[in-house]
């Protein structure tokens, strides 16, 4: 397929549009700032996927500068994995300016993609939305984020219907792995390869943590097999679905195995409980054997290792 994806420097898309291009689908890759403007653990997943895709610089989605860079091109599959997230956890998040970002051009895309022969829309959803997930009654959105990635998607399907796509929406729950940004895993890591003791704040949270090569080759999987006929196609791979205390003793436990460090750590008497006890994705690995948890395990001790002693 020929295929447009947004988002391709973020961490979870650049993995998409390795995934992609490797299934042999020509990818043309969208980003914000220009080809010099990448640095760190951001700039490290562009480099990655240069010599994979097509890129387009300096465009935002949806703004002329974005459908002047497009011009006559027709794609199969337009893939939409961009969205704002600065201080996505933060409760000062501004939900509508977000909404308004993700959507910009929304109806003026999809029209095109209709007329030149395409009709399929990937869009990338969160389990921090609300109605998202198993576990929680409540079925509320995580923060002001999770309801941005909400409104996001709900003005999308509004066109789609419209227009007669073949709209998918692939749920991700909480990814990890190398060029990730620093977060807990990469926050576990950093403190062993220095001989500390982290500690686990949330470790009563019931999570799915998912590595992220599983989740792009369910990415890939989605995409490939999403209908041509219009209507809403939904995928929600989950990983390790447990307590943050019991991920993070597999993770110890897969760590250590693979390296020098000793990989110890607490848990904190969690008290305060301000997001959903029990929130995950609901559908199992679907690759039957296509992906390998061991060598998963492998490139991200890898990774860590590079990363923290430049081995």
């Amino acid at each position: 397929m020929n295929i447009l994806l947004t988002g391709a420097s973020s961490f979870t898309g650049s993995w998409f549009a390795l995934a992609l291009a490797r299934a042999g689908h020509v990818v043309t890759a969208t980003f914000r700032g220009g080809h010099d403007s990448y640095a760190d653990t951001r700039g490290k997943r562009v480099a990655s996927i240069l010599d994979k895709v097509e890129p387009i610089w300096g465009v935002s989605f949806g703004d002329e500068a974005f459908f002047d860079a497009l011009g006559d091109r027709s794609f199969d599959l337009v893939c939409h994995h961009a969205a704002e997230m600065t201080d996505y956890r933060s409760w000062d998040f501004d939900a509508i300016e977000a909404t308004a970002n993700n959507t910009r051009g929304a109806r003026r895309l999809l029209t095109l993609l209709a007329e030149r022969g395409g009709g399929k829309l990937m869009l990338t959803g969160s389990v921090f939305e609300p109605y998202e997930g198993v576990g929680d009654l409540r079925q509320r959105s995580f923060n002001p984020y999770g309801l941005s990635k909400h409104l996001s998607f709900e003005v999308f399907r509004l066109e789609a219907e419209r227009l007669g796509l073949s709209l998918g929406k692939f749920v991700i729950p909480n990814p990890f792995g190398p060029r990730e940004e620093y977060r807990f895993t990469s926050y576990l890591a950093k403190e062993w390869s220095m001989g500390k003791r982290p500690i686990v704040g949330t470790p009563a949270y019931v999570r799915d943590n998912i590595h992220v090569s599983l989740l792009a080759a369910a990415y890939l999987e989605a995409c490939t097999n999403l209908p041509q006929s219009n209507g809403l196609t939904r995928a929600a791979p989950s990983g390790y679905i447990e307590q943050q205390g019991a991920f993070t003793h597999r993770f110890s436990r897969e760590i250590a195995a693979r390296t020098p460090w000793e990989c110890d750590f607490g848990n904190a008497d969690q008290k305060e409980f301000p997001e959903p006890m029990f929130r995950t994705n609901s559908n199992p690995n679907p690759l039957n054997g296509q992906w390998s948890e061991a060598e998963a395990w492998d490139a991200l001790a890898d990774y860590y290792l590079e990363m923290f002693t430049g081995k």
